[in-house]
């Protein structure tokens, strides 16, 4: 039997997560199109400090959480760049029912985008990826308590951000 080497545990996570991973950067930061690009910089960033994990198994978990603290980065950066020019506008597609899905989708992200920083991350988390409290509490760096509160004062706040006007 041979021995598991990084890089083909490494190839194992990126083939089990990393659309997972590409997602749930694109609701952290609400651009789809760098997604890719945070979710790689984690990879990278694993890859280089795979032997210095103290738990290897939990690869996973570091993982997520180097995507977290990137996504972090990379809305600080957005906010600095915003300061100093406007974003441009968005195409939308002319389908109908594909313009319907985008409004959809626009508006969640816009929702999210409204909430305080940790509440987004709680909510994404929880929801979107799917995470335990522990879990969610554990990529975010903070206690389960936390996360609960983080989570339902965000749920209350997007209620009527996302309620049918008609």
């Amino acid at each position: 039997m041979a021995v598991e080497t990084a890089e083909d545990r490494l190839t194992e996570l990126y083939t089990a997560h990393f659309r997972s991973l590409v997602r749930l950067a694109a609701f952290l930061t609400g651009d789809r199109d760098n997604a890719e690009e945070v979710v790689q910089d984690a990879y990278v960033k694993v890859h280089g400090s795979w032997r210095g994990l103290r738990e290897p198994d939990k690869a996973e978990a570091y993982l997520r959480t180097a995507v977290v603290n990137l996504s972090r980065s990379r809305l600080r950066r957005r906010q600095v760049a915003a300061k100093h020019r406007p974003e441009p506008l968005r195409d939308v597609a002319s389908a109908e029912s594909s313009a319907m899905r985008t409004v959809q989708r626009e508006a969640v992200l816009h929702a999210l985008q409204q909430l305080p920083r940790r509440q987004r991350e709680a909510v994404v988390l929880r929801y979107y990826g799917d995470l335990s409290e522990a879990q969610t509490a554990d990529a975010m760096g903070c206690s389960v308590g936390a996360v609960k509160s983080h989570t339902s004062r965000a749920m209350a706040a997007l209620r009527p951000l996302l309620e049918d006007p008609s």
